[in-house]
């Protein structure tokens, strides 16, 4: 077994400063030389910390929580590799769980608190988070960072630029010619969706154009939720139709476009637009924010507004380690690198009118 005494001769330094630098202790005074070069003796030693003993002597574990609705859903991928990359940077270990769906009297939350498991958490809460366990995690004495939703009440977060990724998707859209656009949202009690909705109006109005009453709906984040907005959007159109028959009304004629809050809707609506008979892109375009490797794989293949989740979760975990060093806490919006479209083949310019 490799001792630090042994990395010590091997950099030629004090088994204390060895200590210190693979320890990532607060305030230790070495030059980059010395450190990258207790680093390199460590590595080419095969040396590995001792946890069980730092923890004994620190009371740590070095252990995050990361704590998602759903571990299965593509979008949370590149958060998790944030997490996990900056964590091994920092000598910390990712223990990942998930908060919804689990059996009846599984409290998850309670245990990562009271159970001294973690030293802190990063929490994606999800629509089906009771607002109970939310103040739990608030009130406790734990580092808490909520990633894209604010709790101001004790606890930090890293949120992404939302106003400016709904924005890029109304851009490309306006930038094909399109001038009825939609917006399939999520839940109106969702952070991310009222920041999306609102940076969706604002791009609408600085192009000019109107938000109708029937093109915003506000039903969730799930592909259900999504193709059941797809559904409504039509039913709403032509429920009017059948109102004011043979009326020309050029303010309700149907979007030829739609932006999806959240790209798990947009499958739903595309699934959506296929049993309303609609072809995507030449009757409707369509556009999600966050990118993700199914988006690839969907009939169309998707465009999307790529979101810079990565840097969002290595930002959170930065922000837990530097909580329990200094009480320090964040509250981040990540905007660089900034949101990006990704174009595929689910939209175009709109169909030309016989």
């Amino acid at each position: 077994m490799v001792r630090l005494s042994d990395v010590a001769a091997r950099a030629g330094v004090s088994v204390s400063a060895v200590s210190r630098v693979l320890s990532d202790a607060p305030n230790t005074r070495v030059s980059e030389s010395t450190r990258r070069r207790i680093q390199e003796a460590a590595a080419e030693l095969g040396y590995r910390p001792n946890f069980a003993a730092r923890a004994l002597k620190s009371a740590r574990t070095h252990v995050v929580g990361l704590v998602v609705p759903d571990v299965t859903n593509a979008v949370f991928t590149e958060l998790l590799h944030g997490v996990e990359d900056e964590a091994y940077r920092l000598g910390y270990v990712v223990l990942l769980a998930r908060a919804d769906g689990l059996p009846e009297g599984v409290d998850i939350i309670g245990r990562l608190i009271g159970e001294g498991r973690v030293d802190g958490l990063i929490v994606q809460t999800g629509d089906a988070m009771p607002d109970s366990d939310i103040n739990r995690l608030i009130a406790g004495r734990m580092p808490v960072v909520f990633v894209n939703s604010i709790h101001p009440e004790g606890a930090g977060s890293v949120i992404l630029d939302d106003e400016r990724g709904a924005a890029v998707a109304v851009d490309h859209l306006v930038g094909l010619g399109h001038r009825r656009i939609a917006l399939i949202s999520g839940l109106a009690s969702s952070d991310t969706a009222c920041r999306r909705e609102g940076g969706f109006r604002a791009a609408m109005e600085r192009a000019g154009l109107e938000v109708g009453e029937r093109d915003v709906t506000r039903l969730g984040y799930e592909p259900a939720r999504g193709a059941e907005a797809l559904t409504l959007l039509w039913a709403g159109e032509e429920r009017a139709g059948e109102e004011r028959a043979g009326e020309e009304r050029a303010g309700e004629e149907r979007p030829t476009a739609v932006v999806v809050a959240n790209v798990n809707a947009a499958y739903g609506a595309l699934a959506a637009a296929r049993r309303l008979g609609l072809s995507v892109p030449e009757d409707l375009s369509v556009v999600a924010i966050h990118d993700a490797w199914t988006a690839e794989h969907t009939w169309p293949p998707l465009t999307t507004v790529r979101m810079p989740l990565r840097e969002v979760g290595a930002t959170a975990l930065r922000a837990v380690v530097e909580n329990l060093a200094s009480g320090a806490r964040a509250d981040v919006v990540v905007t660089d690198p900034a949101p990006n479209l990704v174009e595929r083949a689910s939209t175009a310019e709109p169909r030309k009118k016989n």
